[in-house]
């Protein structure tokens, strides 16, 4: 059992990672943007984990640790923000290639967008005080307005593409969160939280889970666009 989680990362990366040279998805050719997106939301949500963890609001059970650890976190903790974010973001391209016009209509989009802005905003104004809701939800309202105002035409795919991460999401998350387990991979304190939970699962992991992705893909598709070569008109 000490290799559990471990397993959950290199599982729900291995497949994805092999699949990257099929001829008809390439995913390899977008590597470069996507890691860089990768090492950029790990510049966010690393220290974010390493604070966490140190104050107790949330934390990890041993019996499924390796048992090394780096700046506070298990290794595990850290191959979790490279493997679940490069399988999720496989995920969203992979749709997208397949399906070019998976997306939900703009107008939707619109609606969706400022639907989840207001949840987050009221529920911060009541729960500003649990630290985790706090963080999770402010980060998302300041990523998900960034993206409307500078990628708006970003929010029709990755909103349809989300729906079918949360899937796997679930899944993986629920199992490090207890489900299936005597006790939990990951622990968290309820006091920073709401405590309203999905089977096993926090309501704010699915706000974390959107926030971490869509750092990766809203930096990926800026490198990817910017390698666009400009066309030139004479006037």
């Amino acid at each position: 059992m000490k290799t559990l989680y471990l397993w959950l990362n290199l599982g729900s990366f291995l497949i994805p990672f092999l699949f990257s040279f099929h001829p008809r998805i390439q995913f390899y050719k977008k590597w470069k943007s996507v890691l860089i997106g990768i090492a950029v939301m790990m510049l966010i949500f690393i220290p974010w984990d390493i604070v966490f963890t140190q104050n107790g609001f949330w934390g990890f059970n041993k019996q499924y640790l390796t048992g090394y650890f780096l700046f506070d976190l298990p290794v595990e903790e850290w191959l979790f923000f490279i493997c679940i974010p490069y399988a999720c973001v496989f995920t969203h391209y992979t749709l997208l290639k397949f399906i070019p016009k998976f997306a939900i209509p703009f107008r939707t989009s619109q609606v969706v967008y400022y639907s989840l802005l207001c949840v987050l905003v009221i529920t911060l104004w009541y729960r500003y005080d649990r630290w985790y809701t706090f963080i999770n939800f402010l980060y998302a309202i300041l990523l998900l307005g960034i993206t409307f105002n500078y990628q708006k035409e970003l929010l029709p795919r990755f909103m349809a593409t989300y729906l079918v991460i949360l899937i796997p999401f679930f899944l993986v998350n629920g199992v490090l969160t207890g489900s299936f387990l005597e006790e939990p991979v990951v622990w968290y304190n309820n006091n920073e939280n709401l405590g309203i939970r999905l089977g096993t699962i926090p309501i704010e992991d699915i706000i974390y889970n959107l926030g971490m992705l869509l750092t990766v893909i809203v930096i990926s598709e800026y490198i990817e666009q910017r390698k666009v070569p400009r066309i030139k008109t004479n006037v």
